[in-house]
């Protein structure tokens, strides 16, 4: 009997945290480990990663992960996902090449673990499957579809594609092998969501050129570009066109230089050495006011905007905004950078420059639309399609689409993450199971998981602000040393409240002397009754909730009561 399972741990109903697994009698493989990016509400949350522990109670099944291309959605877990699997890694040279300066990005030595780089057409053999990459179209360079081979049929896995050829070799789809994988037959599809609610087919560049070509011939004096540093290909558009109107380029963003240079050094982006220009910091004697080069500001989410505040406000280093500038915003917001967005078009529209903004609709050709999605069905020809990668709506559509294409209702699959779904020689079983899943929050470090506690915190730290109260008592003969200091951050202006500052003088001394009452100070309890008070007296008095953190130092024994 041969077993096929599919479930996710993400990237079903998420904006990105993509992660996948295939389990083929019992032996898993991961397909893709990603983040998501936070929205506004999540205070101090750098990244949403899968929760890996149902792997983790299963490390000795897991095979190996495998990396369709180098993106944060489809790479970001990797950090906390191999500290806790330390398995072998799969992805082409250029994703394993951006995966290494990641990790090294978040000071992990990548030597310690096997990033083993695969070439399209190479088969790596397991015992009850092999697996292959092909090439697919996509923002950076050497993307792939992964391909496994089962008794039963192909598992094809495709994310963040077109079928746009008008593209240099290393950015181009393998029609062929689509074809070949077609004729061994395909089980089942996983095909990306992303782009399914757009009709028709993926434009290619020809509107994005057109509309930097005129921009870039009508500017008069300096051009600022903003965009994202993991959008190769329009990097490299940006370089073509500034090359053509005989400009030089100046590279602004230290991760888009890190990027441009492992990318450059494997030939998948070409800047001539000569039309670079490396920029001196503002003074009274240099103003890089320079008419012939086109600055590159990169960056991630937020990065291009807080930049091109910091220009536009004279605080940058290298470049202050005027009035004969043109800034080109090729960086569409993303979810949680909105606000950010907003204001930065506001800041820029003081200055009175030329401002144009590039809609989001035009990088949506970097998905399958509607008919790519169709096109691709009537290249694979599979039994089964479960729609991935994307939120609840995309999933939908795509599925729609599939029924639109001739699908049956129980040939198309919609999933939530944690659900099972099974084949058994071929056949799509009946049930469906559910293995544990969820999402973890890093702060800044890839060995932390934040949880709700500490984000109720951080929201009443942003709402409210936090009380400080800091006395000193000697324990071992029960008496209060001083009138406790108060300090105050976010929540009022202490001065101004002395009324409040007695009260709580008051409480403070009340619950010391009862707890000097006892014949042993219990410190948590201690603790524990004096911020509960003096909460409860805040909150009648002013209807707010800061965080109160006491402070009781016991100088008898030179020690420090816990703090919180």
């Amino acid at each position: 009997m041969n077993q096929i399972k599919f479930y996710a741990l993400g990237g079903l109903g998420d904006n990105g945290k993509n992660l996948y697994c295939l389990e083929i009698n019992k032996k898993i493989i991961i397909l893709d480990a990603g983040l998501q990016h936070p929205s506004n509400d999540l205070l101090g949350v750098d990244a949403l990663v899968p929760d890996v522990s149902y792997l983790v109670s299963r490390k000795d099944d897991v095979e190996g992960i495998f990396l369709s291309h180098a993106h944060d959605k489809n790479i970001g877990a990797l950090p906390m996902v191999l500290s806790q699997l330390n398995k072998p890694v799969y992805g082409t040279d250029y994703t394993i090449a951006i995966v290494r300066d990641f990790l090294r990005e978040n000071k992990i030595n990548p030597e310690i673990y096997q990033l083993n780089v695969v070439e399209y057409k190479k088969i790596i053999k397991f015992e009850d499957f092999y697996i292959e990459f092909f090439a697919t179209t996509h923002s950076v360079p050497l993307s792939a579809g992964i391909v496994i081979y089962t008794k039963d049929g192909a598992i094809v896995y495709t994310t963040d594609y077109n079928f746009n050829q008008d593209v240099p070799e290393f950015y181009r789809t393998d029609f062929q092998k689509i074809a070949k994988i077609a004729d061994y037959g395909v089980l089942a599809f996983l095909n990306e969501s992303q782009g399914a609610l757009n009709q028709g087919k993926s434009s290619g560049d020809d509107y994005l050129k057109k509309l930097i070509r005129h921009n870039f011939n009508k500017a008069k004096k300096r051009i600022i570009v903003a965009m994202y540093s993991t959008e190769l290909s329009n990097i490299q558009m940006i370089i073509n066109e500034a090359i053509r109107v005989n400009k030089r380029i100046a590279i602004i963003g230290r991760k888009a230089q890190r990027l441009l240079f492992i990318a450059e050094m494997m030939g998948y982006i070409k800047v001539p050495e000569d039309r670079l220009v490396n920029l001196k910091y503002l003074d009274s004697e240099n103003d890089n006011e320079i008419d012939d080069v086109v600055f590159l500001v990169t960056g991630e989410r937020h990065e291009p905007f807080f930049m091109l505040q910091r220009m536009a406000k004279g605080f940058d280093r290298l470049v202050k905004l005027v009035q004969t500038d043109t800034v080109l915003l090729l960086c569409p917001p993303l979810i949680g950078t909105e606000k950010i967005a907003a204001k930065t078009y506001d800041i820029l529209a003081k200055i009175d420059l030329e401002m144009i903004k590039v809609s989001k609709d035009y990088f949506s050709r970097f998905h399958a639309s509607a008919e790519d999605i169709k096109f691709m069905y009537t290249l694979l020809k599979p039994k089964y399609i479960i729609p991935i990668n994307g939120e609840y709506r995309l999933l939908l559509a795509q599925a729609n689409i599939a029924k639109e294409y001739g699908y049956q209702e129980n040939e198309v699959f919609l999933l939530d993450n944690g659900e099972v779904i099974s084949f058994t020689n071929g056949v799509k079983d009946r049930y469906h199971d559910m293995v544990e899943n969820g999402t973890l929050m890093v702060d800044g470090n890839y060995e932390t998981d934040l949880n709700d506690q500490v984000l109720k915190e951080r929201e009443l730290l942003a709402e409210d602000g936090f009380l400080l109260v800091i006395a000193n008592i000697n324990a071992k003969e029960k008496t209060m040393l001083n009138t406790p200091e108060i300090v105050s951050r976010g929540f009022m202006y202490m001065k101004e409240n002395e009324d409040i500052v007695k009260e709580i003088e008051i409480i403070y001394q009340m619950e010391t002397n009862r707890q000097f009452a006892q014949k042993m100070i219990d410190w948590q309890k201690y603790k524990d009754n004096l911020r509960y008070q003096i909460q409860r007296y805040l909150y009648n008095s002013t209807k707010r909730k800061p965080i109160v953190i006491p402070v009781i130092i016991d100088t008898s024994k030179e020690h420090t009561c816990d703090i919180i």
